[in-house]
């Protein structure tokens, strides 16, 4: 009796007895604690999240910095030929890819910084450009003819110097001369605004345009209907202000070229090479930009000469704030806007506005 009694009291002690190992009865729910999180390490996740931030913001002072200074000082110099240690200079100033903002800026500013240093003797305009903007071709064409009053100013063109391009070389004014390279392409006078008449595809996909304005020219450049014949006439006096300044500079500023010569076989919107651009009077001769410094300089009658040439580094601010820019949504949709508006352009292109 005994012993069936301590049997029992056995068995029942070890059913009930805790198992070592959980993982070997898988139906018995297992029950983690989380322990609370120490102080030290809040403090230093806290210290870890700080650190980049503190440096980041180090970083945005010290560029900030950098750029005002770079913009009181004004364009930096880099050395390109010459003697290193003289004190006249001849200046090289860089128009390259379309002209339009923020580039418009940073070229003027170049052109001031040259026209107050007393030390620059003489400047070279390098154009390696299909063009751009209209008014902008004009603000560089404006600050150049200023310039040139002071000393003289040679133009190097490189690849492509069309349109726009062609616009702010006539700045150099008659005492200046126009050089091109052998294989550069010039010429494209003319102004074009981009436009592209959609309404046959639109039709096609049932697509309608049900713009609401407050006058019948509002929307005349809409792609998805065609242009009427009396918003033709009031864009076609808007182009023919643009080209008839375009003619009247080339024509001022060539010697020997008149009004009525630079509209029948100039101002057609073709590009010319370098050896037909010769013969019509458009450049002065043929020679690559050494050549041309040699020629400033024989010109100036300088015997040592420090050749430099302005130049804007892209700050770390620049970086950031491009960094941050593509990023943004907001961005893209603007681009996307500002692209459909009406722009009229000096510039060697069919397709620019997209």
């Amino acid at each position: 009796m005994t012993k069936n009694s301590d049997d029992r009291q056995s068995t029942s002690a070890s059913e009930v007895a805790p198992v070592s190992s959980p993982a070997s009865l898988p139906n018995v729910p297992q029950i983690i604690v989380q322990m609370p999180p120490q102080p030290g390490l809040l403090k230093s996740a806290l210290v870890r999240l700080l650190i980049p931030i503190l440096i980041l913001s180090l970083l945005l002072n010290y560029s900030l910095l950098q750029q005002n200074s770079n913009s009181d000082s004004g364009p930096q110099e880099a050395f390109v030929s010459g003697d290193d240690g003289a004190k006249e200079r001849i200046a090289i100033i860089d128009v390259s890819g379309t002209i339009m903002p923020p580039f418009t800026s940073r070229i003027i500013e170049a052109v001031e910084h040259a026209t107050d240093d007393d030390d620059v003797k003489g400047v070279i305009l390098a154009i390696d450009s299909p063009g751009g903007f209209v008014a902008d071709s004009h603000q560089i064409y404006h600050r150049l003819l200023k310039l040139a009053e002071k000393k003289p100013v040679y133009v190097s063109m490189k690849r492509i110097a069309a349109s726009g391009g062609v616009y702010v070389a006539m700045g150099i004014g008659e005492s200046g001369k126009i050089f091109a390279e052998p294989t550069t392409w010039t010429g494209s006078i003319g102004v074009i605004i981009p436009r592209y008449d959609l309404s046959g595809l639109a039709a096609k996909f049932g697509v309608a345009s049900d713009s609401l304005t407050t006058g019948p020219f509002k929307d005349s450049l809409n792609p998805l209907r065609p242009m009427r014949d009396d918003e033709r006439v009031v864009w076609d006096a808007i182009m023919d202000d643009s080209f008839d300044r375009f003619v009247e500079i080339v024509a001022t500023g060539r010697k020997g070229l008149d009004e009525a010569t630079v509209r029948e076989k100039l101002a057609t919107g073709q590009i010319f090479t370098a050896n037909q651009a010769l013969a019509n009077g458009l450049i002065d001769a043929i020679a690559f930009e050494e050549e041309v410094v040699e020629t400033l300089q024989k010109d100036l009658a300088l015997e040592k000469v420090r050749v430099i040439r302005y130049q804007f580094p892209a700050t770390l601010l620049d970086v950031l704030m491009g960094s941050a820019e593509s990023q943004d949504p907001d961005v893209y949709w603007r681009k996307a806007m500002e692209a459909t508006v009406p722009r009229a352009m000096y510039y060697c292109s069919w397709l620019p506005a997209l």
